[in-house]
């Protein structure tokens, strides 16, 4: 780095979630000029650490570390020390010597699902609807190609959430087809239209709104950053497209939308 000695022996380093933002004075030649990517471990990247947070716990021999790594994809070291830590916890409270299979796995959810509200009160009203509404969820995973396999399904509240369903790779993914990504667009919609149909038009909830939300950003993403218009085609739509483009994009967005909310109803009416 400018402004040091080459025998000096110091080594400056830095670290930085956001490489995008950074200014080009701070990263040009002579400056911080070496940068090295440091993604999400892979599934044996995740076995070695997970081990290594493991290696002074007592463990019972139920634990299978190789499993708990492939049933983890996504998470970072710092997601599998706390893994590890609130499995930790959970043993001590149970009055447990050693960690099991089952501690971990409590773990995994209460970091993939929230903690559970086991205090909170639900008419049999709600829990019915919640059911149904997940149930739409699971149905469509469970059918549809490219979609993830469901990994838990609970009208348990976590969170802010009644219930929820989720998902997990068969493996460490390096990139996602069209297919995967209507997949997921006809799961988001699986609980609206469970609703929908069980219910009658006039009695869809509010539960839906955070499924909306997903697959809006979701169809935007596919329209505006992966050229997966067929209408607009294959290109990379700046932050701030001129009123005509935006028409466009609100118009293909709505369009993959509906198509998937069709898609659903067709399949869940079988």
């Amino acid at each position: 780095m400018d402004g040091f000695e080459q025998n000096e022996g110091i080594i400056l380093m830095a670290a930085t979630n956001l490489p995008d933002i950074l200014d080009p004075a701070l990263t040009r030649p002579g400056r911080f000029d070496r940068h090295i990517v440091v993604p999400n471990p892979d599934v044996r990247g995740r076995q070695e650490i997970l081990e290594l947070y493991l290696q002074d716990k007592p463990m019972s021999d139920d634990i299978d570390v190789k499993a708990i790594a492939r049933g983890t994809p996504g998470f970072n070291g710092a997601d599998l020390a706390n893994l590890v830590n609130i499995a930790a916890i959970k043993a001590a409270v149970e009055g447990a010597d050693k960690l099991t299979a089952a501690q971990l796995e409590y773990a995994k959810d209460r970091i993939l699902m929230g903690t559970e509200r086991k205090t909170m009160f639900l008419t049999e009203e709600s829990k019915k609807l919640t059911a149904y509404h997940e149930s739409g969820h699971a149905i469509v995973a469970f059918n549809t190609e490219g979609a993830h396999p469901i990994h838990k399904a609970t009208i348990m509240p976590r969170g802010s959430a009644l219930g929820m369903v989720t998902q997990l790779p068969s493996s460490d993914e390096t990139s996602t087809s069209k297919k995967q990504l209507l997949a997921r667009l006809d799961v988001c919609m699986g609980g609206r239209v469970a609703e929908e149909l069980i219910f009658g038009q006039d009695h869809i909830t509010t539960g839906a709104s955070s499924d909306l939300h997903t697959a809006t950003e979701l169809a935007q993403y596919m329209v505006s950053n992966c050229g997966m218009s067929d209408t607009i085609g294959p290109v990379h739509i700046k932050e701030r497209p001129s009123s005509e483009m935006q028409s466009r994009i609100d118009a293909e967005v709505v369009k993959l939308l509906r198509e998937a909310y069709d898609r659903v109803k067709a399949l869940l009416k079988k």
